[in-house]
């Protein structure tokens, strides 16, 4: 069987994607210029969904008890107009009639194709539909690749992204941020590995495939750093040119360990024979951090996203949407618009929360 290239690291390797297909940065602001990995790094960027096949089974049973539902017609779970909302809507967004959203169709169950190989679903788009309904909008989705969506959301083509990205210091410069879901990463491996993947130590001279410019990738070579200090071997880095990719050499024993987001390895978990969870991550490592609807920074579509968030925490819409998909595990209890100014301090609300249910659940 011929297997798919990698390239190999112990060490650090540049991550900054290539500035391809994108417009000319005249019109853009010189703070454009900060490095793309680290606007665009969050989850797994990979370009397809692997299992998603054209004439592909239409629903997935899987052993966690949801029935995933793979096909074009989705049936989604929608939320009623809140005139209030509706009118709070910036004119420049609001006077299409539409809520122009991208996401980057790339991981199952978050946003991927459903089995007509062109149709966007997953989690991110239901919760967009949620939103867009409580504005009085017509959701439209435009799928865009991962290293591209912070300039187009910069020029314009893009009113927000819902596609697993995560707020970092680095985000908030450009961006403004209405969280919707926790965010964490997940070690994947056989099923038959004994890993039990909590720090550094636990990866000690494996291999462990990762996508390039992502957080994860952030968090491994935070760990390698750790590791080198100490003395011990550092993990060695693989990375494959898609999830598929990934998948057929972690199952095939090509790579010890897969670190992805969270809900994706659990989906796996649960669907497939061969794989399964070894380890959880908070995406923000060694801080908290959440996944959040992505807008321009002071275009005031961010605060307006996060009350219709909230108004569908509150009559249920969204809990629904997060147990379709088995992501209930991640539910936030409330939307928070997240920008520049109150980065810092949401940040370290959020780790001392998450601090007092660590020491809750281990007293």
């Amino acid at each position: 069987m011929a297997f798919p290239p990698l390239r190999q690291s112990g060490r650090r390797r540049s991550s900054t994607p290539g500035l391809r297909n994108r417009r000319s940065f005249a019109a853009l602001p010189a703070v454009v210029l900060l490095g793309t990995a680290a606007l665009s790094a969050c989850a797994d960027p990979g370009a397809s969904a692997s299992g998603n096949a054209s004439g592909a089974a239409q629903t997935t049973a899987a052993r966690n008890g949801v029935v995933y539902n793979t096909s074009p017609d989705q049936q989604r779970i929608r939320g009623e107009k809140d005139a209030a909302l509706a009118a709070k809507v910036p004119e420049l967004i609001g006077k299409d009639g539409k809520l122009t959203v991208a996401t980057t169709a790339g991981s199952i169950p978050l946003s991927f194709h459903a089995t007509d190989d062109k149709t966007p679903i997953g989690s991110e788009l239901d919760i967009a539909q949620l939103v867009a309904d409580k504005l009085g909008l017509e959701l439209d989705v435009q799928v865009t690749s991962w290293e591209n969506w912070p300039l187009k959301t910069q020029s314009g083509d893009f009113e927000v992204v819902f596609s697993n990205v995560g707020v970092n210091k680095d985000r908030v410069k450009l961006f403004d941020f209405a969280s919707y879901r926790a965010a964490f990463m997940g070690f994947e491996a056989k099923k038959s590995a004994t890993y039990d993947i909590k720090g550094a130590d636990d990866i000690s001279g494996l291999r462990v495939s990762v996508g390039s410019g992502t957080n994860q990738e952030k968090i491994l070579l935070a760990w390698n750093k750790e590791l080198e200090d100490k003395g011990k071997a550092p993990a060695t880095l693989q990375y494959y040119q898609s999830e598929a990719d990934t998948i057929l050499a972690l199952s095939s024993g090509r790579t010890d360990l897969n670190i992805a987001p969270y809900p994706s390895t659990v989906y796996r978990e649960n669907t497939r024979d061969d794989l399964k969870v070894v380890g959880k991550v908070n995406a923000g490592w060694p801080s908290e951090t959440l996944v959040a609807a992505t807008s321009l920074k002071g275009n005031g579509l961010a605060p307006v996203i996060t009350e219709a968030l909230n108004s569908a925490i509150k009559d249920g819409s969204y809990g629904k949407v997060l147990e379709r998909w088995g992501l209930s595990e991640e539910a936030l209890p409330e939307a928070k618009t997240i920008t520049e100014d109150n980065y810092a301090a949401t940040q370290a609300a959020a780790t001392a929360s998450a601090s007092a249910e660590a020491s809750k659940k281990s007293s």
